[in-house]
């Protein structure tokens, strides 16, 4: 068993007991240094870090292969990658660049496995007169067209 092999095990039994968490990204490199990257349905504290480290660091042996360990969670400024990372953040705003390089910034109000529901509100010209009106606008984005997404974090 390769050692990356043995990695993606012992992090896979620490998810399963853990199911509110799940992986972003998991990078070891030439010197066997292994960073795991999380998120969670609730978010990730502190805590969970310590505990998937302290759980991957028993499943392996330092004896027969030196490595190092680093467990973070996904920051605020990360963009989303999985579609249960659009889930958890139904209600929140997005900044989404699109595949033509558009850019959105509206409350994401629905995700599935196909993709995405954004709306905002706008100020266009009035169809008839002069002036402005306020419009709510709306578009159903698929994962496809999505370049980055990033969650807006406002105070």
């Amino acid at each position: 068993m390769t050692f990356r092999s043995k990695v993606e095990k012992a992090l896979e039994d620490v998810l399963i007991e853990r199911p509110h968490l799940f992986l972003i990204d998991l990078k070891i490199d030439d010197a066997n240094k292994i960073n795991i990257v999380l998120d969670g349905d609730n978010g990730v504290n502190l805590q969970d870090c310590i505990d998937v480290s302290r759980l991957i660091e028993q499943n392996l042996d330092r004896e027969e292969c030196d490595f190092g360990l680093e467990v973070a969670s996904s920051g605020l400024s990360s963009p989303l990658k999985l579609v249960r990372q659009y889930v958890k953040n139904i209600g929140r705003k997005l900044k989404v660049k699109t595949t033509t390089l558009e850019e959105i910034e509206a409350e994401l109000v629905n995700a599935d496995d196909l993709g995405i529901t954004l709306q905002w509100k706008a100020r266009e010209p009035k169809k008839i007169g002069k002036g402005k009106e306020t419009v709510e606008k709306s578009v159903n984005l698929p994962y496809s067209e999505i370049k980055e997404a990033i969650v807006v974090v406002s105070f």
